[in-house]
């Protein structure tokens, strides 16, 4: 990957230097990657290209941060990086629109929810999954998002969404709980075999 690493060092070097056809041709490489990640937290696509393009505003303002040199496969430690900033774009997208975005606002309080086994899940497709998460209320998907794939603390999520450790354990249990119904749904649906007459 000796090739393409040294495209993407010329390249990022002329993101440095604001190369319009550089940026172009890094925002295609990146764009679908960028989506993916900003669909978890959105199911607006007006919002998601929103954000998305937010993320790669953030990305070109800061590229100078960033040292390919340290990394044996830039492409990797690249979209790690834009990882990051996407998901922050995300989060400060949802506090900024917390307030008056449709469905459940972030609650204080700590029901507890019994987790469920899901069964069936190997009759889904990872699109109808994402699909289903993408349909949990904002402050579920945020919270959903934040703990499950990017695997953080319910105290970093706290910190971050300006919320008590309790609403977000709460958030989370109710994410799961609405998540393993639409799930069962979607399984039943799928094995539901039309009666012979």
């Amino acid at each position: 990957m000796v090739n393409g690493n040294q495209h993407l060092s010329a390249l990022l070097l002329g993101c440095r230097q604001n190369d319009r056809t550089s940026q172009k041709e890094l925002y295609q490489f990146l764009k679908g990657y960028a989506l993916k990640i900003c669909y978890r937290y959105q199911h607006n696509n007006q919002q998601v290209e929103e954000i998305v393009n937010e993320g790669f505003t953030k990305l070109f303002k800061n590229i100078h941060q960033f040292d390919e040199h340290r990394h044996v496969e830039i492409a990797i430690a690249l979209k790690g990086w834009f990882k990051r900033i996407l998901v922050n774009t995300c989060i400060d997208y949802y506090r900024k629109n917390a307030s008056y975005i449709h469905g459940q606002v972030l609650s204080e309080e700590t029901e507890k929810i019994a987790d469920h086994g899901e069964s069936g899940l190997d009759k889904l497709s990872y699109k109808e999954i994402i699909e289903s998460i993408r349909l949990l209320s904002p402050a579920y998907r945020t919270v959903f998002n934040l703990f499950v794939i990017e695997g953080m603390t319910h105290e970093e999520i706290g910190n971050q969404l300006g919320i008590s450790v309790g609403a977000s354990k709460s958030n989370l249990s109710k994410a799961r709980e609405n998540l393993r119904k639409m799930l069962i749904k979607k399984t039943d649906v799928k094995t539901y075999v039309e009666p012979i007459r």
